[in-house]
């Protein structure tokens, strides 16, 4: 298998070094040179790249979401029964590694900003679309097996996803009322729900 170009890892390692900046300090205290070095590298480097903050930022953004599809991958192909697959792609969502944390604080710091931001909101759009569709394909094949009822599946993965976002801020933000465990035990009760008999 040929090498990734060195391009294509430093501009990989300076996204992951954003998203950890990103994840720790919050988008209005990120700066370049943070990236810079959690990333090992100057500050030069990181603008060669990226000429701007924005650049940077939206590119992170976007790099955290497409990592977050790829850590799931696996999960589409491991379960033939779009239940367990389903109930398996939703449970991976739940913030209780670093990894996922990390992931869910850069989203939070996107929703908070994209609210002044058309860009970040238009960037929110178009990954939420790709979530969307994923999630519906999942719903749409257990409908078709006859192990989920029916209704829209667009609609099951707007209702699937709207839990999980809310579900999963509650964890992050501590809440007494929702840790993680008991996010889990919602998810899988309403995914049962949606099962027949």
């Amino acid at each position: 298998m040929p090498r990734p170009s060195v391009e294509v890892e430093r501009r990989e390692q300076i996204l992951r070094g954003a998203c950890a900046v990103i994840a720790d300090k919050g988008l209005r205290s990120l700066r370049v040179a943070d990236v810079a070095k959690e990333a090992g590298m100057s500050h030069g480097t990181v603008h060669y790249y990226f000429a701007t903050k924005r650049d940077l930022v939206n590119a992170a953004f976007e790099f955290n979401f497409e990592c977050s599809i790829e850590r799931r991958r696996p999960i589409l192909t491991a379960h033939e029964d779009p239940r367990e697959r389903l109930r398996a792609f939703l449970g991976s969502y739940l913030p209780e590694d670093a990894e996922t944390r990390q992931a869910w604080r850069v989203w939070i710091e996107l929703w908070g900003e994209a609210l002044r931001d058309p860009d970040l909101q238009e960037l929110n759009e178009r990954v939420y679309g790709d979530w969307r569709r994923v999630v519906a394909g999942i719903v749409r094949d257990g409908q078709d097996r006859g192990q989920l009822h029916g209704g829209d599946p667009v609609t099951i993965a707007n209702v699937l996803i709207g839990m999980i976002d809310g579900l999963a801020i509650q964890v992050m933000l501590g809440s007494r009322n929702m840790p993680a465990g008991r996010m889990r035990a919602v998810v899988d009760a309403f995914v049962r729900e949606l099962e027949t008999a």
